[in-house]
């Protein structure tokens, strides 16, 4: 889909509901790789290992005590994904949420912004969620270059010494970050648990 098929605009009242499940969908696409990623670190295996002998003086099965740390750690990394993506933001002080719209008025994306934490640290992208992503490369590129006009505008009327992006990313969403290089971002770091990389920023000086 080309950009110069699509429109953006702030999301409506009556979108919620479409935009909440195209962000639990963005989420629920990338939560079990993540997941899988962050369980087989060594100190994670460590610690599973650690607790699966613990709980095997406390349950009678071999079997759930070896299990249950897996399970409880999984839903753990899923529900603080979901938390963090997979919700709709609250409102911020660069508007939107904002959503791509096709044509025909089909809601294809949405990208959610917010002020950096300190000055100089430019907006951030909060969500960034499209539509069957492998088909609509398109929308995301749109998105990007609207998030991109927001955050100049945004720094030029606070007086930011510059206009900055920052794009966050998890781990082994290979679409994602091929669309980011593809645009100009660079890797500049990111957060995760226990020395390992979870989720991935990427910027671009504007």
């Amino acid at each position: 889909m080309a950009p110069s098929h699509l429109s953006v605009r702030e999301m409506r009242e009556d979108e919620k509901p479409l935009v909440l499940e195209m962000l639990k969908a963005g989420v629920k696409d990338t939560e079990n790789r993540v997941a899988l990623h962050a369980l087989t670190r060594p100190p994670a295996l460590l610690l599973l290992a650690a607790a699966s002998s613990g709980l095997r003086f406390v349950l009678a099965s071999f079997a759930l005590a070896l299990l249950l740390p897996v399970f409880l750690a999984v839903a753990a990394v899923k529900l603080g994904l979901r938390a963090r993506w997979g919700s709709l933001p609250p409102p911020g002080g660069l508007g939107g949420p904002w959503v791509a719209v096709r044509g025909s008025g089909d809601v294809c994306g949405v990208l959610a912004l917010a002020p950096g934490a300190t000055s100089g640290d430019g907006a951030r992208v909060t969500r960034l969620s499209v539509s069957r992503w492998h088909r609509r490369r398109g929308v995301g590129r749109r998105l990007l270059a609207f998030a991109e006009a927001r955050a100049r505008a945004w720094a030029g009327g606070m007086g930011e010494p510059r206009a900055r992006l920052v794009v966050p990313v998890a781990v082994a969403a290979w679409g994602a970050v091929g669309l980011l290089e593809g645009c100009g971002y660079q890797a500049e770091g990111g957060w995760g648990c226990m020395g390992y990389t979870l989720v991935r920023e990427f910027s671009k000086d504007l």
